[in-house]
């Protein structure tokens, strides 16, 4: 694939990261029932960024979960190899709370649809919400994220490709020729 654009550096991602946070916060009033769901596998790390910056400004201490959608994907059956699982790992009741589901990209809506038909099975949360790096269009479905760090216009040939310190080595965003 050839690199097209750097999208968001790293000082970028941060910036984007922390108007989240500021936002979640001012959307639910605070962030005493809020707890942050990342989606594996990007969205991990980034619940867990955003989940700092809640601590910094706020003093509390969301609490995180992992979810992994393998299992809900609507296109399980189409693809060739054995879908790696990574594991679900959410310690806590959702019951009552004001879930924020973390994803790197939004392209279809498929994910976040999966997400929340896991969530669902798992418990009922008082409100779901999506927190997302980058909304890069082409819905699918009727679904939109509740925060967003950056717009990024594509089209169906280009790529969006995240990286994350903890899995990739660095924190960058690039556009990618597909």
């Amino acid at each position: 694939m050839l690199q097209k654009a750097m999208i968001m550096d790293e000082r970028a991602i941060m910036r984007a990261l922390t108007r989240i946070a500021h936002e979640i916060i001012e959307r639910n009033s605070g962030a005493k029932d809020v707890v942050l769901i990342g989606i594996k596998r990007r969205g991990v790390p980034l619940a867990k960024m955003i989940r700092d910056e809640i601590l910094r400004v706020e003093g509390v201490e969301c609490e995180i979960g992992e979810l992994d959608i393998t299992f809900y994907r609507d296109d399980l059956t189409h693809k060739e190899e054995q879908p790696k699982v990574n594991g679900t790992n959410i310690p806590f009741s959702i019951v009552g709370k004001t879930v924020v589901m973390v994803d790197d990209v939004l392209f279809t809506g498929r994910t976040a649809r999966a997400a929340m038909d896991q969530l669902m099975d798992i418990g009922r949360a008082r409100k779901i919400q999506l927190a997302v790096l980058i909304d890069r269009g082409h819905r699918e479905l009727p679904i939109r994220a509740d925060f967003v760090g950056k717009n990024v216009p594509t089209s169906l040939s280009e790529r969006v490709g995240v990286t994350i310190r903890e899995i990739d080595g660095d924190n960058s965003v690039k556009l990618f020729e597909a």
